[in-house]
């Protein structure tokens, strides 16, 4: 396929993050040795973007027909797609705005039973034109995650999501540690291989993801 097995798993992960159910279920160990499955829904998602696949071409060779120099205006366009550095990025609904005097508190429900909370400005907010029930999306930066096993530790982060180990990929110095949320979304931190090993990190250990509501990013479509 031209793309290496992590990248093939971290488009997956940011499929089923981005998607508003699993499409793709995975299962370690057991009498079969786990795997990997297409659910029910993640085949619907690939009948329908064949389909609009197949029709955004032919709409594309006519729209061609009729304007100048459209490849240079098409290559345009492409660009305005927008791509981010962050590594976790989650789809959710708006449960609720509060505004403040200058920042206001966003609560996404991201499935499972999960909640994040974003302080964004009220600008912000105007400008993403927020509102209860609308689709956002919550974009976290792999380093800004904070890993801990303790059940009971209290910390200022505003974001607790609590999961099950499911893959750690350790580095020279820093390890990539992915955790599988309650509604089977992901969410990915950078920690020193020291943290790794003080904290007994491997798949199948139930560990919690820790985020500061000023490090989550708000974004919707336009």
């Amino acid at each position: 396929m031209g793309m290496s097995y992590k990248a093939a798993w971290d488009a997956v992960d940011g499929m089923n993050n981005l998607a508003d159910g699993v499409l793709v279920e995975r299962t370690t160990g057991g009498r079969h040795g786990g795997g990997t499955r297409l659910t029910e829904r993640g085949l619907q998602v690939i009948e329908v973007y064949r389909a609009a696949e197949a029709q955004f071409q032919d709409f594309l060779v006519r729209l061609g027909v009729g304007i100048a120099d459209f490849e240079h205006f098409f290559d345009v366009m492409r660009g305005w797609g927008m791509r981010t550095s962050a590594r976790n990025e989650l789809v959710g609904k708006v449960k609720s705005v509060t505004l403040g005097a200058v920042n206001a508190e966003v609560v996404l429900d991201i499935g499972g039973g999960d909640e994040l909370v974003a302080v964004i400005t009220n600008a912000s907010v105007e400008n993403l034109a927020l509102q209860p029930g609308g689709t956002a999306y919550a974009l976290v930066k792999a380093p800004w995650v904070v890993l801990t096993t303790g059940e009971t530790i209290k910390t200022s982060a505003r974001n607790r999501l609590c999961g099950k180990v499911e893959r750690v990929e350790e580095g020279a110095v820093n390890a990539e540690v992915t955790l599988t949320l309650p509604g089977g979304k992901r969410m990915t931190a950078i920690v020193t291989n020291d943290s790794v090993r003080e904290l007994g990190l491997r798949p199948g250990v139930r560990a919690c993801a820790l985020v500061k509501a000023s490090h989550v990013i708000v974004a919707v479509n336009v």
